[in-house]
């Protein structure tokens, strides 16, 4: 706090010099006291006696109803203007009684009075522009504060949204494993428990590694071969300066998920999928490709697309992408860009 009033103060000093020798230059001009010189050092000693004295008189200003301040900063002006005028007549070399006989004591404490005013006017509006701005700024901090715990709660809906019909599906197809094929069941219950197991602890975190989200992933996809036999394919591609990158948690799985149920399920020789994870200039990119039936129906606009662009421009705004287009001969073609 002391320092900030230690700036105000120089601050004012500073601005006072400048109206002073404005002041000086009116003076002069109409032909008013002396040479501009002489007008300049007593306007500086009055300017300053009187920007000294509302200083110092300042933390009784606060504490005062407006009617006693201003009382309070008129009786300043009218002492700062006596104590300036006797400052600058000795500066000058001159008898201040000569001095106060010659000009007048009482037009130097209303012109001290009157230009003071002025000055004081000036910086009466910018501590109430300052004010102004610190409380626009206030309330903007707690906006963006509200926004951010609004965004935080959206991301955790968002990512829970993502689980509940995959571990359905799965638990389904368990169930009806068992009576036929109880060995690909216990092993698809095992893949579902290792997913399970990897999947929450990430997405209760803010951020994780790409080589981490990668390991969902991988555990995710083993689940669908099982299902799928070899119908389903699949490849991951992780650059080694790039595994230990931070990434958010399940933005990648939706994708994936879109390329297996809208993209191989469909199609009866199935397919593959490839994940390439590599470095782009000063951010990432993360490429889901596959070679299914490609665009139908949904495909581009199904929930879990939604979910992950507005993750991502809750997370990193206009600074990421999400971008679909056709995979030659066949499928489509996913990329996440995320800044680092």
């Amino acid at each position: 706090m002391k320092a900030i009033e230690w700036k105000h103060s120089v601050r004012a000093i500073s601005y006072t010099l400048v109206f002073d020798t404005v002041i000086a230059l009116f003076l002069t001009a109409m032909k008013y006291g002396g040479t501009f010189f002489q007008n300049f050092i007593v306007a500086q000693c009055i300017g300053l006696s009187i920007c000294s004295c509302i200083l110092c008189l300042h933390p009784l200003l606060n504490r005062s109803r407006p009617l006693m301040q201003l009382i309070i900063i008129i009786t300043a002006m009218g002492v700062g203007s006596v104590v300036g005028g006797f400052l600058g007549a000795l500066v000058l070399g001159i008898n201040p009684a000569l001095y106060f006989e010659q000009y007048g004591l009482f037009k130097i404490i209303i012109l001290g009075i009157l230009f003071g005013s002025i000055i004081s006017y000036f910086f009466y509006s910018r501590e109430k522009i300052s004010a102004g701005d610190a409380l626009v700024q206030e309330e903007r901090i707690k906006r963006l504060l509200v926004e951010k715990k609004a965004a935080e709660t959206d991301l955790r809906l968002l990512q829970a949204q993502i689980e509940p019909h995959f571990l359905f599906n799965t638990l389904s197809n368990v169930l009806s494993l068992l009576e036929s094929d109880r060995q690909t069941a216990r092993e698809m219950l095992l893949d579902l428990t290792r997913y399970l197991r990897i999947s929450l602890s990430r997405s209760r975190e803010d951020q994780t590694t790409i080589g981490q989200e990668m390991d969902t992933v991988r555990a995710y996809l083993n689940i669908f071969k099982v299902r799928m036999g070899e119908r389903l394919r699949f490849t991951i591609e992780v650059a080694d300066n790039a595994a230990s990158t931070l990434f958010p948690p399940m933005l990648v799985q939706p994708l994936v998920e879109n390329a297996v149920k809208h993209g191989l399920e469909p199609k009866v020789e199935g397919g593959e999928i490839t994940i390439r994870v590599a470095e782009n200039g000063d951010g990432l990119r993360v490429e889901i490709v596959d070679t299914g039936v490609g665009f139908q129906g949904e495909t581009a606009s199904g929930v879990g697309l939604a979910n992950v662009r507005e993750r991502l421009h809750t997370l990193y705004g206009n600074r990421a992408r999400l971008t679909l287009e056709g995979n030659q001969p066949s499928g489509v073609k996913a990329c996440i860009e995320v800044p680092r």
